[in-house]
């Protein structure tokens, strides 16, 4: 796997969705289009400058492959500088980073006869949902699609109008269920919270979990955890369950140290965390006490060690462990086989051992 990149995009064109949320649209030029060839599911991080502060952010891709072209879908989120930023002040015509495009949640296209496929999703989450259905839809006249999809009212649903032409161009084989927490539907099956009971009913009424072959889960942790929980009561294998989050913890929660710095005072306890990353290797000391991350302290010297998220989430900051041990913090991009091979997300990495070694190229 090719490590992912930044590269400089215009902006070709932004459109509004709902009162809370725009599709971004870059345009890629001839000479980077394999380094922005995706999978449907996969995501990308941008970059961008906003009040004098550099931020990062990472986005769901919400189209199927499309040479020349990439589109992400952004939310406003209450207090959130960047997605209050994009969704009210990036324009056609402006430029931003677009890191090429990276993860894990996505599907085989070229094996998908007679497979059904089944998507939970909530909110934004129903971006890399949009373009794994389009795909795995038009990829096999056999496979079908099921989407359960969550908001509190019909305005705030992303995606209205798509969701329907796919629901008219694939009458057969998707089957579209719109869940509204805070308004009333027709059935009542379909009107209010997803919690254990309702996810339940679902599930025995109109997605039975051995009928599925793939499951998609995107949303807040709480609904993607709910989910996986149920779905692991009906015995559906761990490895048929693809998740990805849009949220972590509380509400609020700080996640990351990115940025902060760290002072080593002589005589104190430290560790060594060497690192490579494109081909240079690198060293940096951290106290043992600071609890630093393998990112924070690989930033103070190499301010373009890659990373995105910062709540080991996205997958951006993941490197293999050479050496060493350190303690995960949290870890919801990985999946088992990657962790057997030692990979780790820097983010949520602290060293155990006197000496960490990490290779961000492997």
């Amino acid at each position: 796997m090719a490590r992912a990149r930044f590269h400089t995009l215009a902006v070709a064109e932004v459109r509004p969705l709902t009162a809370a949320s725009v599709e971004v649209t870059f345009a890629v030029p001839d000479d980077l289009h394999g380094e922005y060839d995706y999978l449907p599911g996969q995501h990308v991080a941008l970059r961008a400058t906003v009040g004098g502060k550099e931020l990062r952010r990472s986005y769901s891709i919400c189209r199927p492959p499309t040479p020349g072209r990439i589109s992400v879908a952004i939310k406003r989120d209450l207090g959130g500088a960047f997605s209050t930023w994009a969704t009210s002040e990036l324009h056609a015509g402006d430029r931003i980073d677009v890191m090429s495009p990276q993860g894990t949640f996505t599907i085989d296209l070229t094996a998908l006869d007679g497979v059904h496929v089944a998507g939970i999703a909530a909110g934004s989450g129903i971006t890399p949902l949009m373009a794994l259905a389009s795909s795995v839809l038009s990829a096999s006249d056999t496979s079908t699609f099921t989407l359960v999809y969550t908001n509190r009212t019909a305005i705030d649903v992303m995606f209205l109008e798509e969701l329907a032409d796919l629901k008219d161009r694939y009458p057969s084989r998707l089957a579209l269920h719109h869940v509204l927490s805070r308004e009333q539907r027709s059935a009542p099956l379909l009107s209010g919270r997803i919690d254990e009971e309702r996810l339940r009913t679902i599930l025995d009424a109109l997605l039975p979990p051995d009928t599925v072959d793939q499951w998609f889960l995107c949303g807040p942790f709480e609904l993607v955890q709910l989910c996986r929980d149920v779905l692991e009561t009906y015995d559906v294998p761990r490895q048929s369950i693809h998740f990805e989050l849009f949220t972590t913890g509380e509400p609020g929660e700080v996640r990351g140290d990115v940025g902060h710095p760290v002072v080593v005072h002589e005589g104190e306890r430290t560790a060594e965390i060497e690192f490579t990353l494109d081909g240079q290797t690198s060293t940096v000391t951290t106290p043992v006490d600071a609890n630093e991350s393998v990112l924070n302290a690989a930033l103070r010297v190499r301010p373009d060690v890659p990373f995105a998220c910062t709540g080991g989430v996205c997958g951006t900051c993941r490197a293999r462990l050479l050496s060493g041990d350190v303690r995960m913090t949290e870890n919801y991009a990985l999946e088992p086989e990657e962790l057997e091979a030692g990979y780790v997300l820097t983010c949520q990495s602290h060293p155990l051992t006197e000496k960490v070694a990490v290779d961000y190229d492997v």
